[in-house]
């Protein structure tokens, strides 16, 4: 699937979006109406969620790497839900963004969004945060559970979860604790946590910081990190439009090449970021949740898998193709509220190839220092574990 897809097209999408995931983006999308859609600049605009998966994204900007690149070194633009920030991908009001892996094949396949990932924008960095009554995950049962989007790796591993528990996911129908049922419901990240301080929710699956905020503000604690369950597996993934990398090689080589330089620098020193992120005005939490997002002590937390490193978000940029695979698989198996059916037109196998475009990522990889200096494999290669009990 390649080229540019019509007006009429785009605009199915983003009523998709909205009825698939929240109805958030209205107001995002009126923040950037004064900027021409067809974005004649030549210029990349950068659009994010404020979590700390955007990281590589901001730190890039914060720190200069933009400079003497295609994207604009103006400020990156700032959505409150998935949903608006996909919309605004879709409609050209932005053209670089971080978005959840499972909704980047849901835009490309269900969508008609002609986009194409270039890399991941980082792994890990996400927990299962349930309110301070919960101390196993079977007291979930007859309550009410809030996922950022249905086709997110949150709403995958939590599922999963939830069946090697013996426990079973329902959409718009009530959760019954006598039958074994959680109900999920999607939220804005934002809207989350007074969700759990009030009791509407027993628990989020999310991002970071909003899993350190609950903990800070004693509203929640965090039952598991997502990376105990999915070893190292990519939430974000970094996305453009695909007539920018067929127009602009050169420019989505230096895009790619400022991504992972960031993402080596987060690495370096986490708490340095942090303080970037916040004097940047990129993230509206405080400071101290940004902080220990970035840097979550093991020893304080009941870890199954302590050699993954699991409470540890990373940034890692390749793509592996094994991961792809096995995540449409995981979304073949996956409860949603919206139209599944272009999941049968997918062959699992296939799918890598036409969504990922590796080949800046392997270059910017090799101008690093090479796939180990970013603790990756060096035949890049990996095998998948997931261990959800």
């Amino acid at each position: 699937m390649s080229g540019l897809v019509d007006r009429r097209t785009l605009l199915r999408g983003a009523v998709g979006l909205a009825a698939a995931g929240g109805l958030a983006g209205i107001a995002d999308l009126a923040r950037t109406a004064g900027t021409s859609r067809a974005n004649t600049s030549g210029q990349l605009r950068v659009g994010y969620l404020p979590i700390t998966d955007a990281a590589p994204l901001l730190v890039a900007h914060r720190a200069g790497l933009y400079a003497g690149t295609p994207v604009t070194t103006a400020q990156p633009v700032m959505f409150r839900s998935w949903s608006s920030l996909a919309e605004a991908f879709m409609s050209r009001h932005v053209d670089v963004v971080h978005l959840l892996m499972p909704m980047a094949v849901q835009l490309r396949y269900s969508l008609g969004g002609a986009a194409r990932i270039l890399g991941w924008n980082h792994t890990n960095g996400s927990a299962l945060t349930v309110a301070p009554d919960v101390t196993d995950l079977g007291q979930l049962a007859g309550r009410q559970v809030a996922i950022p989007f249905w086709w997110s790796i949150h709403n995958i591993v939590l599922q999963k979860m939830l069946r090697a528990n013996g426990l079973r996911a329902v959409v718009r129908s009530a959760p019954s604790k006598a039958a074994g049922t959680v109900g999920l419901v999607v939220m804005s990240p934002s809207d989350m946590l007074p969700a759990l301080a009030n009791g509407a929710i027993g628990g989020y699956t999310v991002a970071d910081p909003f899993n350190a905020a609950a903990e800070i503000k004693g509203v929640g604690r965090i039952h598991r990190f997502l990376g105990d369950v999915w070893r190292d597996h990519a939430c974000c993934a970094l996305l453009v439009h695909e007539d920018v990398v067929d127009r602009n090689p050169t420019g989505v080589q230096q895009l790619t090449d400022a991504v992972t330089a960031a993402q080596l620098r987060i690495s370096t020193d986490r708490k340095q970021a942090a303080e970037m992120l916040k004097a940047g005005n990129y993230l509206p939490q405080p400071l101290p949740a940004i902080t220990k997002a970035l840097t979550y002590p093991a020893d304080t937390y009941p870890i199954t898998h302590h050699d993954w490193q699991p409470q540890r978000i990373g940034f890692q940029p390749f793509p592996f193709p094994s991961f792809t695979r096995a995540l449409v698989e995981a979304m073949q198996d996956t409860e949603v509220d919206g139209d599944r059916r272009f999941l049968s037109r997918l062959d699992p196998a296939t799918v890598h190839t036409d969504l990922v475009d590796d080949r800046f990522v392997r270059q910017s990889l090799s101008r690093g220092g090479g796939p180990t200096a970013f603790g990756l494999p060096a035949d890049l290669t990996r095998t998948e574990e997931v261990e959800p009990t």
